[in-house]
């Protein structure tokens, strides 16, 4: 095996991150049921401030006859032309909690490489945890809260917040290799599989990019602020109750699924850490103002 390190390319400041950061990390690849992933991508760079730690080379990973470059032409010439990325960023949250954000094209060619490459840059900045997310189509209802299956050895998180433990064999994605060698050396790991209605999972969904964020903020600790992304997802939500009660065969198709949905909930109650007692998910601004609070009352030898 070539050397991973050949696979990315450092930042001139990637010598100035901090040890000991969780790493967050979301790619897009065969399957991104709610388009879950990209939101995500999308959000964290778009929304928070960042900083470029270290470049994937796509000619190395990209198979390009599935992934076309994307090109600007401008009136008569080709002004520019845009390969997906695949990147690592500093990111501070919400209220300036820092953490690494591995983002963009799954890769299609070398795997292990690639693994091996993620895993030299966990242990060099000694990463904390390691958080990633994943989603899927299902046969769930679009009316009931976005479930998770979660993967890992956050057993904590396992039993709270997992919906859905199947024995099963799938497809895997390219993180799945680096959850396994991360579970194997004892590292603390967790992926959450968003389990999105299989009637929306061609759409963007912005319950998906909440859930997903819900998600890491339960791994992590993280703050981030959901409240455009929740607005956009009561908006979107309200026409497709008016697309699903306008069809009798859609009405009935949901329905069945809300009962399937509820019984199965009936039998496997999930107490989660993200509700409160009505079993809402507080806002981002009530979040914060409660690790504002806690920061505020810890003593000075409280410090790490």
């Amino acid at each position: 095996m070539h050397d991973p390190a050949g696979l990315y390319d450092l930042a001139p400041d990637a010598d100035g991150v901090p040890e000991g950061l969780p790493l967050v990390a979301g790619l897009t690849g065969f399957a991104d049921a709610g388009s879950a992933v990209s939101q995500l991508g999308q959000y964290v760079l778009d929304t928070l401030d960042s900083t470029l730690v270290a470049t994937f080379d796509p000619d190395e990973l990209l198979d390009y006859r599935a992934r076309r470059p994307v090109f600007t032409f401008d009136q008569d010439h080709v002004a520019e032309i845009t390969t997906s990325p695949l990147s690592l960023h500093l990111v501070r949250d919400d209220v300036g909690q820092p953490f690494l954000f591995l983002s963009g094209f799954e890769p299609d060619f070398q795997w292990r490489r690639f693994t091996e490459a993620v895993l030299q840059l966990v242990e060099r900045y000694r990463v904390s945890t390691t958080t990633w997310v994943h989603s899927i189509p299902m046969p769930v209802p679009h009316t009931r809260p976005l479930g998770v299956t979660v993967s890992g050895n956050r057993s904590d998180l396992i039993e709270s917040l997992s919906v859905w433990r199947p024995v099963t064999q799938a497809p895997a994605n390219a993180l799945h290799l680096i959850e396994k060698r991360l579970h194997d050396e004892g590292h603390p790991t967790a992926g959450f599989v968003l389990l999105v209605p299989h009637y929306l999972a061609d759409t963007e969904f912005p319950d998906a990019a909440v859930t997903a964020l819900s998600s890491i903020s339960a791994a992590t600790g993280l703050i981030f602020p959901t409240d455009s992304l929740r607005s956009e997802g009561r908006d979107f939500l309200v026409k497709v109750d008016e697309q699903v009660h306008g069809n009798q065969e859609l009405s009935r198709l949901v329905s069945t699924l809300e009962e399937r949905h509820d019984t199965y909930m009936e039998g496997n109650p999930l107490p989660s850490p993200l509700t409160d007692q009505d079993g809402q998910v507080p806002s981002a601004d009530a979040l914060a103002a409660e690790l504002e609070k806690f920061l505020a009352t810890r003593r000075p030898d409280d410090e790490a």
